[in-house]
């Protein structure tokens, strides 16, 4: 059994959402959160969004979402959909037939910001599509593009505007009897989107999708991101996220997985713990630690490793962790199996061997968990 059980103490308990699908993705009610990512190339560079799409999907996204700015776009969107191993969801802004076009190119899921997609008639002919395309609709409320009336009535971008955005927009769906659809709140303000999806997950049960909006570089959009993130996913709001970085979206994906694994709501690959480094270590642990981040990309199973340069915290890391190797004093280190000491293995030999022991580790959990499923 692997030694990411989670403690009673550890719990989080979620915010009862319903539950609506987005393709083959539940979202909502007890479904794993989704972590999704979007594309940053042109649409209609059909290869380069697909290569996009595909190494998104390799590393662990369960939605990808495409722009669709115009009609050859959405011409586009229709073999993006046929070679994307996940759910799309079209990125639509402005021009409402974006919508219609995309539902019929097979989009999974159209995504409408209320500030620019037009009036309620217009907003009536996607909803119509959606339905007739078996398609879900995120609402995409963002502080930035907020309605003028709303802007005139509060004077600035504020969590109540946003929340009274996002309402009036499911009263009209749901006054269509159209009821697919999860809705964000997004600002790039860290308090205010915090503060606008508390307040707009005491006003409805529509499953929320979170995400600090245009937080920035890699550095200090993940910052921005896991403490925005963070504290929602701790009070138990959301059911599916956006890291949203410039950066590679490969990079989002890996970050929004970070966050829900360090908070226990998902797990997904390696989980290494490791020592900053000082003084006291026996090898050197960025190096290694780097050189197993890597080799280990592509264990997607989740377990645990713990990589510590000496020994006065590492046996007691190594007892909570699948695998561990502690130490590296005199050339040579301890390997921990399911938080037993095993054997001594030498510095220069041990990436190699404790790769073999994680892939090794790794195939017993897959094994024993194809079992029960066949039970």
């Amino acid at each position: 059994m692997s030694m990411n059980h989670i403690r009673p103490w550890r719990n989080i308990e979620r915010r009862k959402s319903r539950q609506i699908h987005v393709g083959k993705v539940a979202i909502g009610g007890d479904a794993p959160i989704a972590v999704q990512t979007m594309t940053n190339t042109l649409t209609t560079d059909i290869p380069g969004t697909i290569a996009q799409v595909l190494a998104a999907a390799e590393a662990g996204a369960d939605l990808v979402r495409v722009s669709v700015p115009d009609e050859a776009s959405s011409k586009a969107l229709k073999e993006i959909v046929a070679e994307s191993p996940v759910p799309i969801v079209a990125d639509i802004h402005f021009h409402y037939k974006r919508g219609i076009e995309a539902a019929e190119a097979g989009a999974a899921c159209l995504r409408i910001n209320p500030g620019n997609i037009g009036d309620e008639k217009r907003v009536a002919e996607v909803i119509r599509a959606a339905r007739d395309h078996d398609c879900a609709i995120r609402i995409g409320v963002n502080a930035g593009s907020l309605e003028k009336h709303l802007l005139d009535k509060y004077a600035e971008p504020c969590p109540a505007a946003m929340v009274e955005s996002g309402l009036d927009h499911i009263r009209i769906l749901e006054d269509h009897d159209f009821h697919n659809f999860k809705i964000s709140l997004k600002a790039s303000d860290v308090f205010m989107t915090a503060a606008a999806y508390q307040q707009l997950a005491d006003a409805t049960d529509a499953p929320i999708h979170i995400g600090v909006t245009e937080a920035g570089g890699f550095v200090s959009g993940t910052i921005k991101s896991a403490i925005g993130l963070g504290q929602l996913l701790w009070m138990g709001i959301g059911d599916t996220l956006r890291v949203s970085l410039s950066a590679d979206p490969v990079e989002e994906v890996k970050v929004g997985f970070e966050i829900l694994k360090s908070l226990g709501l998902r797990h997904r690959g390696v989980n290494i713990i490791s020592c900053p480094s000082c003084a006291r270590q026996g090898f050197d642990v960025i190096k290694t630690v780097e050189a197993l981040e890597d080799r280990l990309a592509h264990i997607h199973t989740p377990l645990s490793l713990s990589i510590i340069g000496c020994v006065v915290n590492g046996p007691g890391e190594a007892l909570m962790t699948d695998v561990g190797f502690t130490g590296g004093g005199a050339g040579a280190g301890m390997v921990y199996l399911a938080g037993k000491a095993s054997h001594k293995m030498s510095n220069e030999a041990m990436v190699d061997h404790i790769v073999e022991e994680v892939e090794k580790k790794a195939s017993e959990i897959a094994a024993k968990e194809a079992l029960e499923v066949g039970d």
